[in-house]
């Protein structure tokens, strides 16, 4: 069926502002808002809460029961669903048959709304029940904005109270709303209400347990605008999408300068890696280019500091640093020897924060607490022409899921060492190789073509450490070695072997287990396989 081609009256740039419908579920600003168009000469219409605040402020306001002739029903389901509201939204005010259909059924024009939206997105963030999620779901709300917003030649639309300010401006210096103001109103108002039904289709896919839908869509809000992206021709943003997950986009900063595109990728991989060991042993991740240079525990967190911070003295510099507990004085006196662009805590004491203020240029961000590594969740990549979806990495190995498949049982230290080993390679870009003793990294091979490459650089790594601290011997000669995915050769483990690695985990599932079960039997290593596979690209 084809769309009316009859071309509509162009309007006038500037236009005045003389009824606006105001319907807010965020009251910040309302009164001085209302108040002020109030003055400007503009008549106020209202709804519910929102006309009661305005008429206890001492404002008249018409009520939008006696603009419609119905009263609200249905629990306050249907109450701006009506022509004398969307007529008044949406009538071009130059069209002679639209002016001849307002005269006919009485609709006067509105020439600003005001609406923000239920609050969906936080009642689902505080993990309300699902009657209560439905019922937080806005309808007359989104309909209103959307004709407004489509009428923008006509009507200003206001989604957001941060432009309360500018609309007042405006109305005050020109007499009325130009149009583009009005055009910048309704490309955010459009952007609003997709978030808003991107957060409902994306509530309604988890509850349902669909991993698939026929149609994804995600939203966010604008959180900060970054000065570029990964590299400084790139223009960059960033969003938030309502996710109440403790990390780099909940968290508060407390001083430095502002994060960049890089700096926020990786202090998210510095604490979403630290926060996969239990805070009753603090852990710190130390993580550069989205990789970890250096992870460990330590009885206490100075400890696990100096231990990460050994594994490569060199790319440490200029790093970005999570920790699993709160930051205390001596852990910040040993970061601020060298230069650190981000630290990243659950908290910080007043001697950390002391010490971390002398440095006016690194940033200390404070989440209140650790994510779940096993909450269930989702990433996003874009390719051309489309975008990759899948559920986050939460995999979880115990010491029950592994199955030891050498002659040799690992030791009781090396249980652990490995656990702690494919934990870390979970958060290493592949092929991943790493080597861990005593509860901290020793090695780390990232981001190679071949899993020899990897198993070699970590063992280099590692002696380059040695060789700096004066040692004869690396640290990978007796650590543990864990694997990202399966070696599909025993030349990946020979090479660990020869590193002076005595345990292996890794996966398994190659054609060729046998052959690394038998190399590892040949070199008297123990070694255990977990059933899952830990990619990252």
């Amino acid at each position: 069926m084809s769309v009316s081609a009859k071309v509509l009256p162009q309007a006038a740039d500037l236009q005045p502002v003389r009824r606006a419908l105001l319907s807010v579920s965020d009251k910040t600003g309302l009164i001085d808002f209302a108040r002020a168009l109030h003055e400007a000469g503009v008549e106020l219409i209202s709804t519910g809460g929102t006309s009661k605040a305005i008429a206890d402020a001492g404002l008249p306001v018409k009520d939008v029961s006696d603009l419609t002739g119905f009263p609200e029903m249905m629990d306050g389901r249907v109450k701006t669903l009506h022509p004398k509201v969307h007529g008044g939204l949406l009538a071009v005010r130059d069209d002679a048959d639209h002016k001849a259909a307002m005269e006919a059924h009485g609709i006067g024009p509105i020439d600003l709304l005001c609406v923000n939206l239920y609050p969906f997105e936080a009642t689902v963030a505080k993990g309300a029940a699902y009657d209560e999620c439905v019922e937080n779901i806005d309808i007359g709300g989104p309909a209103m904005i959307r004709a407004a917003a489509k009428n923008h030649s006509y009507v200003a639309v206001i989604v957001e109270g941060s432009d309360y300010a500018s609309v007042i401006e405006e109305i005050k210096a020109k007499g009325g709303t130009t149009k583009a103001l009005r055009q910048h109103l309704a490309h955010k108002a459009y952007a609003r209400t997709a978030a808003y039904d991107a957060a409902i289709s994306n509530w309604f896919a988890d509850t349902l347990n669909d991993t698939a839908p026929d149609f994804r869509a995600f939203g966010g809000q604008l959180k900060q605008t970054l000065r570029y992206g990964e590299n400084p021709h790139q223009l960059a943003s960033f969003y938030v999408n309502g996710d109440n997950r403790p990390g780099v986009a909940t968290a508060v900063q407390l001083q430095g300068k502002e994060l960049s595109y890089n700096n926020i990728n990786d202090t998210d991989a510095a604490f979403e890696l630290a926060a996969e060991f239990d805070p009753a042993r603090p852990a710190i991740a130390i993580i550069k280019h989205a990789n970890p240079c250096g992870v460990a525990t330590g009885n206490t967190l100075v400890e696990a500091y100096r231990a990460a911070f050994a594994c490569d003295t060199v790319s440490a510099f200029g790093g970005i640093i999570a920790s699993n507990v709160k930051l205390d004085g001596a852990t910040a006196e040993e970061i601020s020897k060298i230069f650190t662009e981000v630290i990243i805590a659950p908290d910080a004491d007043e001697d950390a924060r002391r010490i971390i203020g002398a440095k006016k240029n690194l940033r200390l961000l404070i989440t209140g607490g650790l994510p779940n590594a096993m909450s269930p969740g989702l990433t996003v990549k874009s390719v051309a022409g489309g975008m990759l979806v899948q559920s986050r990495d939460n995999g979880h190995i115990t010491l029950d899921d592994l199955k030891v498949v050498t002659k040799r049982q690992p030791t009781e230290q090396e249980l652990k060492d490995l656990l702690f080993a494919f934990r870390v390679c979970k958060h290493v870009k592949s092929n991943a190789i790493i080597y861990v003793k005593n509860g901290a990294t020793v090695g780390i091979g990232a981001g190679q073509m071949s899993r020899v490459d990897s198993a070699r650089i970590a063992a280099r790594k590692a002696q380059d450490a040695a060789d700096s601290a004066g040692l004869k011997v690396p640290a990978t000669v007796g650590s543990v070695v864990a694997s990202d995915a399966f070696f599909p050769f025993a030349d990946g483990l020979l090479s660990a072997a020869e590193a002076g690695a005595t345990a292996v985990i890794q996966p398994g599932g190659s054609m060729r287990d046998d052959e690394v079960i038998a190399a590892a039997d040949e070199k008297g290593l123990a070694m255990v396989m977990t059933g899952m596979r830990h990619f990252r690209h």
